[in-house]
Order: C-alpha cells, then sequence, then structure tokens
C-alpha cells in the first residue's frame, strides 16, 4: 500500500536539505559553510489504526495520518470516513 493518507491525501513529496561542511568556530576552524544542496524526501506520519465506528457496530481499518486521527477524534469516526468515501 502506498504512504498515502486514506483521509487528507497528504503522500510523500520530495525537497531538498542545506549541507554544510567545515569545522566550528569554537574548535578553531572558519565556520560551518553552505556548500550545496541535497535531495531527500519528506514522509507523512502515517498510522494503521483500526477505528471503532459506533453507527456500523464494527471496526474499520484505515491508513492515515496523525493529523487525520485528531480530525477523527474531533468531528467522530462516521462523518469523517464517510466524506472521505470510505464507508
Amino acid at each position: 500500500m502506498a504512504k498515502v493518507c486514506q483521509i487528507t491525501g497528504v503522500r510523500k513529496f520530495r525537497g531538498r536539505r542545506i549541507h554544510h561542511s567545515g569545522k566550528s568556530k569554537k574548535s578553531g576552524g572558519i565556520g560551518l559553510n553552505h556548500v550545496k544542496k541535497v535531495n531527500r524526501t519528506f514522509s507523512p506520519n502515517l498510522r494503521d489504526k483500526r477505528i471503532w465506528v459506533p453507527e456500523l457496530k464494527q471496526f474499520v481499518r484505515v491508513k492515515l495520518s496523525a493529523r487525520a486521527l485528531k480530525t477523527v477524534t474531533k468531528n467522530g469516526a462516521f462523518s469523517v470516513l464517510k466524506g472521505a468515501g470510505l464507508i
């Protein structure tokens, strides 16, 4: 299964980080220098969860992000899952 939240649709995306090199000033060098940008991927904070839906009286298995889990807690499982088209 892909690394995608089933409720919000958040997925992995690409970005860059900055490489620094050199000896720190504290150690007697000239400080850390900006050298180059390196590609990396940012992964969502995904969880595999079994959510109890009282209206259906059953558990539903979903892969969702931590943000979506907060949304389910706040708005209720049935309304959020129905809005996402999972039930």
